[in-house]
């Protein structure tokens, strides 16, 4: 799906998102990855939301959001405890949903200038 907005050229945006890829800009990302206003991890190494852990996280934690938007894919699908846990000890908050609201949620945070990251599992 085709998402359209008017804004600040150097932030980071979605432009589109589909089955195995998404469009940061006019970037094309085909693995997991993690984008915020201003960076975008192209080779986030995490491979499913199910077996997502905490020592995959310190890429995400290193780039200080107050949320972060966990794309699982085309359906909802929560993360392990020990990831959950991880996000309460450092008070971040974890918001799972699928990969077309990660995105688009996205957009919206990043135009209100929060500090907002999306982990994106489009594999």
């Amino acid at each position: 799906m085709k998402l359209t907005l008017d804004a600040d050229p150097r932030v980071n945006l979605i432009r589109a998102y589909g089955p195995g890829e998404v469009r940061v800009g006019e970037r094309v990302i085909r693995t997991n990855c993690i984008v915020t206003a201003s960076e975008i991890v192209a080779d986030w190494s995490a491979r499913s939301p199910e077996e997502l852990q905490p020592a995959d996280l310190e890429r995400l934690f290193a780039l200080t959001p107050e949320v972060v938007l966990l794309g699982t894919g085309d359906m909802q699908r929560f993360p392990p405890r020990a990831v959950r846990m991880a996000f309460l000890e450092r008070q971040i908050a974890l918001e799972p949903m699928d990969l077309g609201a990660a995105c688009r949620t996205f957009n919206i945070l990043v135009q209100e200038e929060r500090r907002v990251a999306a982990a994106l599992f489009v594999e």
